[in-house]
């Protein structure tokens, strides 16, 4: 069997010693390869663009651009945009939550240590499961913009389509979903992807936030 390549990686912070510190973990890893690095949000959309990593780890504080408007940048020039992971000091930050809405992948806490970083990095590269999703539920229930009215979306979910979405928010990929529902992988592939056409998200997190403000999660 073929081996798969490496995930690349581009680390983007205003810090040299927290991108040399990132590179070391992240290259002593045999299926992960750091392809370029990044001072600020303006040289981490052109590094981006030049390197088309699989996985961007973007800091959220930079000069010129920050990681939000960078993250934006990304997400709305290229055909087949990286993942990218919010690398935070504190994990209830506002900018953390604008960033998820922006469109990042999920975020990651400065001092998490090495396996928690590697760790992330393989989940939102292979991107069938929310990148600590009790983090992510935590962050909604402060940050999120309630919806006047429940939008549109919501009542054009089938009832198989809800739990897939409840399920997605708990943090289950799309394996567990499938045992969980007694159905197949496929059909779950489908379902998802029937939640993010419907929901107008790119992926499981901005599904996840989506369903969040719309009070989806607060319903049954």
């Amino acid at each position: 069997m073929t081996p798969r390549p490496p995930v690349r990686i581009v680390v983007a912070d205003d810090e040299r010693m927290v991108r040399t510190a990132l590179r070391a973990i992240l290259s002593a890893e045999p299926d992960l390869e750091v392809v370029g690095e990044a001072a600020t949000g303006a040289e981490a959309v052109s590094v981006v663009r030049e390197q088309t990593p699989d996985v961007v780890l973007m800091d959220v504080r930079m000069p010129e651009t920050d990681g939000i408007r960078a993250t934006e940048q990304i997400l709305a020039t290229l055909a087949e945009p990286p993942r990218i992971v919010v690398v935070t000091t504190f994990e209830n930050d506002s900018y953390v939550y604008d960033a998820l809405r922006a469109g990042a992948a999920g975020f990651l806490l400065k001092r998490a240590d090495a396996d928690a970083l590697v760790q992330a990095v393989r989940l939102v590269a292979r991107s069938d499961t929310l990148l600590f999703p009790a983090a992510v539920r935590t962050l909604a229930a402060e940050h999120a913009r309630a919806y006047p009215a429940s939008p549109p979306w919501v009542a054009r979910l089938t009832g198989r389509e809800s739990e897939v979405l409840r399920l997605m928010a708990g943090g289950l990929t799309n394996a567990e979903i499938a045992e969980r529902m007694a159905v197949g992988p496929a059909t779950v592939k489908s379902h998802v992807a029937a939640v993010l056409a419907k929901t107008g998200t790119r992926d499981r997190t901005q599904a996840v936030i989506a369903a969040y403000e719309a009070g989806f999660m607060n319903t049954r």
